[in-house]
């Protein structure tokens, strides 16, 4: 993935049951999923990630919070066929100068300030911790019903994430 600078992570998450209390929903992590794609100056590499955890706190049905566990070592690749460079990129991409999966095998997404944009649409600050570097990311989340999606782009250099 070389002269990748920004990846884009596409969350779509399904929200299930109340637990605890009327305001906090933890995500369905079988339902919920996290497309990403990584562009790079001859193309681009796209895939996916699952939720270890998470969950959304709403204040009656306004959103007021959030926070989710990535399992990092279930990066896929989906635009490349086994035998065909596939476990090559996923291997890459697990590896030191990417993620790190076996030292760093969970990032974290933590909401810190979020405002209503109206129509269940949010923008959100959010604390981003990769390879246990802390960014802020900022981006737009929306809301309906058991459902809520957004799209993240993230500064890989930001978290030390560099080819070679």
């Amino acid at each position: 993935m070389k002269n990748v600078k920004t990846i884009a992570l596409a969350l779509v998450i399904a929200l299930g049951t109340t637990v605890a209390s009327a305001q906090n929903k933890k995500i369905n992590i079988e339902k919920s999923k996290i497309n990403w794609v990584g562009k790079k100056v001859t193309g681009q590499h796209s895939g996916t990630i699952s939720f270890e955890s998470g969950t959304l706190v709403f204040e009656k049905k306004a959103l007021k919070g959030g926070s989710f566990v990535v399992d990092m070592s279930s990066i896929n690749v989906t635009d490349l066929e086994a035998g065909k460079g596939k476990e090559k990129l996923e291997g890459h991409l697990k590896a030191d100068d990417f993620f790190g999966t076996d030292k760093f095998a969970t990032s974290t997404l933590d909401f810190k300030k979020i405002a209503s944009k109206g129509n269940d649409v949010y923008t959100v600050t959010a604390n981003l911790t990769i390879k246990g570097i802390t960014n802020p990311v900022t981006f737009d989340i929306a809301v309906k019903g058991n459902t809520a999606t957004t799209k993240v782009i993230v500064d890989r250099t930001k978290f030390e994430i560099k080819y070679g």
